[in-house]
């Protein structure tokens, strides 16, 4: 007999269940009909009530803890206790080289300065884009008339942000009053923020502080700031006490804060840009010639909560130093909007060997320029790994390697259940498995499961009675032609052993002694050759693979030309295992859609043919 409420479920079914079978335990309530009585709208409320309270505390626990909260507000919170700063909308970035042409101007100056704030714009899909400058840039005469606008390193790339550039005043109050500086825009580029103190609020003279996140030496005296997301989702402005970083502002000073108010995305790709603002020369307007140098890529929206939810306990383990790989990838991936994601692994687990060194590969978005990935890795050498490094470690930056898996894919097809021809269901399976690569893979340690692409695929309808796939793994090789090439290539699997009916390698086609060639290794053995169409053995030693290893090793290979007319060729492997493949270190695994194929097997469950 029941004497307690078993109400450990949350269903509201079930905990009005537990309590008539806790009335009807009782010897007053044992006849009666609790459907049919007034006793059941009380049922109802109790178990409503219950229904709700449970539910209620078990979301409230969830928002409690990092892995398991759902909001936004709850994540920040949490990784705000953890000293993790999120990142903000970012504003696209631009390239563009700025030049004035003054041949024949009478009393032109020697230098010109193009100020703070000059403005371009762009059309990207339609709409039009404002991009301006943040700092302030000079150029000389060249001698003819002609200015080129520089950075201070002497470069001729201007880079230029998109935005709308917006003010916040605030008054400094009393100091045993908390201070709060609340930025009501949820779209403000916080990167792009600028703090200037002014010394009153009718002075002109002013100082302006620093991002903390430039700080070095922190004392009573310096001048920083920092800016986080509140859980409202606006931006906090926050000064140091004297203490913890640095001097706070006075009582009656004025604070003005200047940020760009960006797109984010939207305005990634734009190619074209053209100045709003002319350069005055002694009272003459003059258009001001604009090249782009690249375009405009970078711009991104806020960090996504799985993305802090991730960091945020890798930021908060680094402590701002540089130890592990793990310290890296926090860092690099948290300040470095135009990093996809980061790859970084110690010298010592390198093939081959490098201690004291550490290797960092960048996953790149789509569409950055090489001159910006470059600056990248520059301000990762120069103002984390030499300032936060905790030992003398050499950073080698090292590109991500695809690695591609050729699917040739088989599946059992009853075109009467779905009323699809088996043309239309080959085309919508090849794309689906297009969709699952970028989906699920395509990035650091994503490793590819047949059985769970089988699954997903066999799911897709139920005119698909089952599926069968064959998977080969594809890496890529730069050579130079007519030339000796030497090299290792690492396969991220083990090679099946060699066979006397199967090649286990194969290359792409070549010239070769006048021939049309590939490279395969000989039946029964782990040697490589050349081969001609006709299966001839043309030359008999170029090589050899190691199927335990993965490691093919190419020795004096030197075509004429390459029949694809790529620069670099595909070398094409059975793996020993196909149930899954395995990314190594900086691997990325892609599918090969040129060589990968679905093909429909007509299997009638439904229909009975007759023969006439």
């Amino acid at each position: 007999m029941a004497t307690t409420v078993q109400s450990a479920d949350l269903d509201f079914n079930t905990i009005k269940n537990r309590l008539k079978d806790y009335f009807q335990s009782k010897d007053e309530f044992n006849a009666y009909d609790f459907e049919g009585a007034g006793l059941n709208n009380l049922l109802d409320v109790l178990a409503y009530n219950t229904h709700i309270n449970a539910l209620t505390a078990n979301f409230a626990l969830n928002e409690a803890f990092l892995p398991t909260a759902q909001l936004r507000s709850s994540i920040v919170s949490h990784a705000s206790m953890l000293g993790y700063e999120t990142r903000s909308r970012t504003s696209a970035k631009a390239l563009v080289e700025l030049s004035l042409n003054l041949t024949n101007v009478p009393g032109r100056p020697v230098t010109i300065s193009l100020p703070r704030g000059t403005q371009f714009t762009s059309s990207i899909d339609g709409t039009t884009y404002t991009f301006r400058t943040l700092e302030t840039y000079s150029a000389r005469d060249n001698g003819s008339g002609t200015y080129e606008f520089t950075t201070i390193d002497g470069s001729t790339s201007i880079p230029i942000h998109e935005g709308i550039e917006k003010t916040k005043t605030f008054i400094v109050g009393q100091k045993d009053e908390r201070q709060v500086y609340v930025i009501p825009d949820e779209t403000m580029d916080k990167s792009t923020a600028r703090v200037l103190v002014y010394d009153s609020l009718t002075s002109n003279t002013y100082r302006e502080y620093l991002p903390l996140s430039k700080a070095i030496r922190i004392d009573s005296e310096t001048e920083y700031y920092s800016i986080h997301e509140s859980p409202s989702g606006f931006y906090e402005v926050n000064f140091g006490d004297g203490t913890s970083f640095g001097k706070s502002p006075d009582p009656g000073q004025k604070i003005i804060v200047t940020y760009l108010s960006s797109k984010g995305p939207d305005a990634n790709n734009g190619t074209v840009f053209n100045a709003s603002n002319q350069v005055t020369i002694n009272n003459i307007q003059y258009i001001l010639s604009t090249v782009t140098a690249t375009k405009s890529s970078g711009g991104s929206e806020k960090q996504s909560i799985e993305s802090i939810r991730q960091l945020a306990p890798i930021a908060f383990a680094s402590q701002q130093r540089l130890v592990t790989s793990l310290d890296y990838k926090g860092i690099i991936e948290t300040n470095f909007p135009d990093v996809k994601e980061a790859a970084v692994w110690s010298g010592d687990e390198n093939i081959p060997l490098d201690y004291g060194a550490v290797y960092i590969s960048l996953n790149f978005k789509p569409g950055i320029a090489t001159s910006v990935q470059q600056a990248v890795k520059d301000q990762i050498r120069a103002n984390y790994v030499k300032n936060l490094s905790t030992m003398s470690m050499t950073p080698k930056f090292t590109d991500p390697k695809e690695v591609f898996l050729i699917l040739t894919t088989s599946f059992n097809f009853d075109p009467a259940l779905i009323g699809l021809s088996n043309q239309t269901q080959e085309a919508n399976i090849s794309q689906f498995i297009v969709n699952y690569f970028s989906r699920n893979l395509e990035s650091f340690n994503k490793v590819f499961r047949k059985s769970n692409l089988l699954t997903e695929i066999d799911a897709i309808n139920k005119a698909v009675l089952n599926t069968k796939i064959g998977i080969q793994v594809q890496m890529r090789e730069e050579i130079v032609t007519a030339t000796l090439n030497t090299f290792d290539v690492q396969f991220p699997c083990t090679i099946k052993d060699p066979d006397d009916q199967f090649h286990r390698i194969r290359t792409d086609a070549f010239e070769f002694n006048g021939l049309v060639c590939i490279i395969k290794n000989r039946l029964s053995s782990s040697q490589l050759a050349i081969f001609d169409l006709d299966d001839n053995i043309v030359l008999d030693n170029v090589g050899s693979y190691n199927p335990d290893n993965g490691i093919i090793s190419i020795v004096g290979f030197e075509p004429v030309r390459l029949l694809s007319g790529d620069t670099f060729i595909r070398i094409q492997v059975t793996p020993d295992n196909e149930s899954s493949i395995q990314p190594l270190r900086n691997m990325i695994l892609k599918l090969e859609t040129d060589r990968s194929s679905a093909t429909a097997i007509i299997d009638r469950q439904t229909e009975t043919l007759k023969v006439t």
